[in-house]
């Protein structure tokens, strides 16, 4: 923990307004994956209190995160809730290996379509999830088949709970509205406590947060069932890996436009990053991110140094420790509002619609990644997000100009002319164009302006020539230019 006398007034009141921001996110998150609500505290605590104290970031603060409810709800449902502090320690330990690998500095390659079609994805299944909460419907597993059992489910509402729910959200929406002076209270703290205060006075009949306490709601992982789910098991801590990793960075990029302090070491970041999921598999907990509505809160608080991220891990600790009770006063669908509201803010209209009448090809990225992440699941959503991303790149730079006209050196000579980078990609329209070039006509070829030449357009060449009885010019040299016939 910082040294007290660092301590500044700004960074402890940074750390109390940090805390009032977090408490119900960190519940919130917990219940909307499927753990107990002091598994969230557990992780906000890990999350303060190691990755706080570690360097790399100074500002941003980590927790429990609303991009990974689903699949740490999806991980549970499948494995059980013991598998989850195997699957975080082994995310832990590979982020650990990344950044030690200085590999930090890669995350920031991803492509930022990608990642948005990653978080519109998330907030979408993050609505429709908290849709069958707020009816007490089981929600199907997929995201697919949320959507299909989509419509029957509002008929089963409870109307006391809806009406929690769409307060709640009202509250969240008209926060930023308010007066400064009203707004020094976080709102999701005002919401959550309003919506508490209604259904005590009203009397509602709403169903309300279960507590088990802090020591009961730790899990120690269970490693010894590692071998019955091998490749699944295996291929959820990439994608949590990956995920958060992502999700941790890209937050780093934005809090550090946020300030003019020291900017952001990646890979240490990674590492602190990857310690603290460590401590938290070890703990059965939650995985961790680097949040950032509560590291926009710390900036905008005035926090100076990490003193403030790493307190207000030690107000969630007391207030677990000492006040668990206050946790049942809680209506489950106020946290759900809550999360709505959080899912609502992931989705990105605005960005959608910018890149919409700007880069059409990066809107359609957008939309492909989350539909896949709404029709199959996280990680293979996010991969062939990547594998468009990818092969739009490609297709891009894969521009190739085939040219035929009159011979420079004999005016009876048919000249092709190629230019710009050869691939596969551009291979029918380089085979279309030779293949129009009329037979017992002399050839002249030209590759000088070929940026690159790739095996397969070279092979095409080589075959044509052969059949031409000639020889291809030699790849990418000064005298590039030859007669063929």
């Amino acid at each position: 923990m910082p040294r007290l006398r660092a301590l500044s007034p700004a960074d402890l009141r940074a750390s109390v307004v940090v805390f009032l921001v977090a408490l119900p996110l960190c519940v919130g998150v917990a219940i909307a994956s499927g753990v107990p609500a002091e598994v969230g505290l557990v992780t906000g605590i890990v999350g303060a209190l190691v990755a706080g104290m570690l360097p790399g970031s100074r500002l941003q603060v980590s927790g429990p995160a609303a991009g990974l409810t689903v699949l740490v709800a999806e991980a549970v449902d499948a494995y059980g809730i013991a598998a989850l502090g195997v699957l975080v320690t082994a995310a832990g330990l590979l982020q650990v290996a990344l950044g030690a690998l200085r590999l930090g500095q890669w995350f920031r390659a991803i492509s930022v379509a990608v990642v948005e079609g990653m978080l519109a994805g998330i907030g979408l299944l993050l609505i429709v999830g908290q849709v069958y909460t707020m009816s007490a419907v089981a929600a199907p597993a997929s995201g697919h088949g949320k959507l299909l059992h989509l419509p029957g489910v509002p008929g089963h509402a409870l109307l006391p709970a809806v009406a929690v729910e769409a307060g709640t959200i009202a509250v969240l929406a008209v926060w930023p509205r308010m007066p400064a002076t009203v707004r020094r209270v976080p709102g999701p703290l005002a919401a959550v406590v309003l919506a508490a205060a209604v259904v005590s006075a009203a009397g509602l009949r709403v169903p309300m947060v279960e507590v088990e306490g802090l020591l009961q709601a730790v899990h120690l992982p269970e490693f010894g069932n590692v071998g019955e789910h091998g490749l699944a098991l295996a291929g959820t801590v990439v994608a949590l890996t990956l995920i958060a990793s992502a999700e941790s960075l890209f937050c780093a990029a934005a809090v550090d436009r946020m300030h003019d302090g020291p900017r952001t070491d990646y890979d240490r970041e990674l590492v602190a990053q990857g310690a603290g999921n460590t401590v938290c598999g070890l703990l059965g907990a939650l995985p961790m991110t680097a949040v950032v509505v509560r590291s926009a809160a710390n900036v905008q608080a005035g926090a100076r140094t990490r003193a403030s991220r790493v307190l207000h891990g030690v107000w969630l600790l007391l207030f677990a420790a000492l006040l668990p009770a206050v946790l049942g006063l809680i209506p489950v669908a106020a946290l759900s509002g809550v999360l709505i509201h959080a899912g609502w803010r992931l989705l990105p209209m605005g960005q959608l619609a910018r890149l919409w009448r700007t880069h059409r090809g990066e809107a359609w990225i957008l939309i492909v990644t989350a539909g896949a992440i709404l029709a199959v699941n996280m990680f293979e959503g996010v991969l062939i997000g990547l594998a468009l991303a990818i092969a739009k790149t490609a297709w891009e730079t894969s521009h190739l100009q085939v040219t035929v006209g009159r011979g420079a050196r004999d005016p009876e000579a048919v000249r092709v002319v190629l230019s710009g980078n050869a691939t596969f990609l551009r291979l029918p329209k380089l085979l279309r164009t030779l293949d129009s070039v009329p037979e017992g006509r002399a050839v002249e070829v030209d590759l000088s302006a070929v940026h690159h030449l790739d095996h397969a357009c070279r092979s095409a060449l080589s075959e044509w020539s052969e059949r031409r009885g000639a020889e291809l010019p030699p790849e990418k040299s000064r005298a590039s230019m030859s007669r063929i016939g």
